[in-house]
């Protein structure tokens, strides 16, 4: 597979600091990789479309499920330690969310924490990585990202089967 085919994948970096921000981000993007980079988990959640799923609780679930079809993030990569909003708190919700709940996450930190490390990985995230990330981390993602391309291509045979069988004139 070559680059051409892995500049498809989106990945949303959250770093409250500008230099791992910039740092993360250059690395992605040396792999090829579309990179949206936020400094908070409050406004990846807002990207994301988390927030708006928050207020459309009350209404029918369906409704709420549409709100992330403008928006295609391929993996999530989030900082530990962030004022208000931990990385692990951003897991939790993503992890929460019906329309989210697929896309993997990464957790990176530079507290070498082993208890919080078996945390992230106990709640859904698919790696831990220690900062300062580096080429090396960037290549172990291409694993996951594939994945959740599968699944996504899975879901969308399924939706379209669905949508002919809704087609199909009812005969006896």
């Amino acid at each position: 597979m070559g680059m051409a085919a892995e500049a498809q994948f989106h990945v949303l970096a959250v770093d409250d600091s500008l230099i791992d921000r910039m740092l993360i981000e250059r690395l992605l993007k040396t792999s090829s990789f579309h990179v949206t980079a936020l400094d908070s988990g409050s406004k990846a959640l807002k990207f994301l479309g988390l927030v708006e799923d928050e207020q459309r609780n009350k209404e029918p679930p369906s409704i709420a499920l549409e709100s992330h079809q403008d928006v295609e993030v391929n993996l999530i990569i989030t900082d530990y330690c962030m004022p208000e909003m931990t990385g692990y708190d951003l897991l939790k919700k993503i992890k929460e969310s019906k329309s989210l709940k697929d896309i993997p996450v990464v957790i990176m930190s530079s507290e070498n924490v082993p208890a919080r490390i078996n945390r992230c990985l106990e709640d859904g995230a698919d790696e831990f990585f220690l900062k300062p990330v580096q080429q090396s981390d960037v290549n172990k993602l291409r694993p996951h990202l594939l994945k959740s391309k599968v699944k996504d291509e899975e879901v969308q045979q399924i939706n379209k089967k669905k949508e002919g069988n809704r087609r199909k004139p009812f005969t006896r």
